[in-house]
């Protein structure tokens, strides 16, 4: 039986991204699947109701009138406090989650019998995250601007130019994490000619990056004292740290931020996860930043939000393979089928499901429907 998709307004703060653009839209009215959006859902994103109309869409009133007639509903940010009432036994939600930072979503979902698919735990056989790399190539990008706009002095930051100027030293720029963000980040800050530490443990990873750049990028195995020597000595420091379906590391503890500039920026990409430095706290577009140890951090919890165009179009292009398998099987019969998409399921029954994601949160794991390991 094919599950009728939903599309809530993103009611997080600050977001504007919609998680289905109109030829996503288009593809599962071809596929026979029922859509329901949201009056105003795409707005943020400069997509028009009837723009979702004319794919094929059906424009409801009201974010009630969604969650209860859709089988499946497909969000970009986990489920807020608010939309806790609307899950139930029946429903299933595939969005990112990040349930190891969010451990109250994970209670939601359990006490209502949810079943929840989290776009960041979907995982190839060879480790990569389809539905995580739009999102943190975005995100890796966007780390290089809001570093450097906040190290503008009138941002409280240190008053230097990530590029510096002829005849002046550039910005030093120290990337924790050599994954889709941290490459995508260093990529952008040896582009604005800043000076760039890009540190992995990884030391194949960090030859890829090397062969790309050619030296551009100097790449560092990463160690703890390699990380208190790039700390001490940056301008801007991107966390870009991840464990897939766990919370992040601690890799840049508070002592580390002491040793660091006055007016030296933090941006901690690896907040979704719970954060990658341990003075980091979760901050909004519309309050992004705060300053302790005389260090900014920027720590805003959904970065993408800032690119609604861009994210919403890039993000769609990744989940909707999956979004249609799972609106046509349903779960249990998908994950059997694909393996990758298998690893999404986080929560059915009642249970955590992933392995993972439940030792992250200290409690049992359950067996998945679709009995794969």
């Amino acid at each position: 039986m094919k599950l009728s998709v939903g599309v809530p307004t993103e009611i997080k703060a600050d977001e504007r991204r919609v998680a289905l653009t109109p030829d996503g839209v288009r593809e599962m009215d071809s596929h026979g699947v029922q859509v329901l959006v949201q009056a105003g859902a795409g707005a943020g994103a400069s997509i028009p109701d009837d723009v979702y109309r004319a794919a094929g869409a059906e424009v409801v009133a009201s974010a009630d009138e969604v969650w209860a007639r859709a089988g499946m509903v497909v969000k970009v940010k986990e489920p807020q406090a608010s939309e806790f009432v609307h899950l139930r036994p029946d429903l299933t939600l595939f969005t990112y989650l990040h349930l190891a930072a969010y451990p109250k979503v994970a209670d939601a979902l359990c006490s209502a019998g949810t079943t929840g698919i989290a776009y960041e735990t979907v995982m190839r056989p060879d480790g990569s995250l389809p539905l995580l790399a739009p999102m943190s190539e975005v995100a890796g990008r966007l780390a290089v601007q809001a570093g450097a706009r906040f190290l503008e002095a009138p941002q409280g930051g240190r008053g230097v130019l990530l590029g510096g100027a002829p005849g002046v030293q550039p910005a030093r720029v120290v990337v924790i994490g050599a994954g889709n963000v941290g490459w995508n980040s260093a990529w952008i800050a040896a582009g604005m000619e800043a000076e760039v530490n890009l540190l992995d443990k990884n030391l194949d990873r960090l030859r890829f990056v090397d062969q790309i750049h050619k030296g551009r990028i100097t790449t560092l195995a990463s160690n703890r004292g390699t990380v208190e020597r790039c700390i001490a000595e940056a301008d801007l420091v991107i966390g870009a740290v991840l464990v897939a379906g766990d919370r992040a590391p601690v890799v840049i503890t508070e002592a580390m931020v002491r040793t660091m500039k006055p007016g030296a920026v933090i941006v901690d990409v690896a907040i979704d996860q719970g954060g990658c430095v341990e003075t980091s706290r979760e901050t909004t577009h519309h309050d992004p930043t705060y300053v302790e140890h005389s260090v900014v951090h920027y720590c805003v919890g959904n970065m993408p939000g800032a690119v609604p165009i861009t994210s919403t179009h890039a993000l769609t292009n990744a989940t909707l393979p999956y979004l249609v398998e799972v609106a046509l099987l349903g779960i249990t019969e998908a994950g059997r089928a694909d393996h990758t998409l298998a690893h999404g399921l986080n929560t059915e029954g009642g249970e955590v499901v992933n392995a993972v994601v439940a030792e992250a949160l200290t409690r049992p794991a359950g067996t998945p429907s679709h009995g794969v390991v």
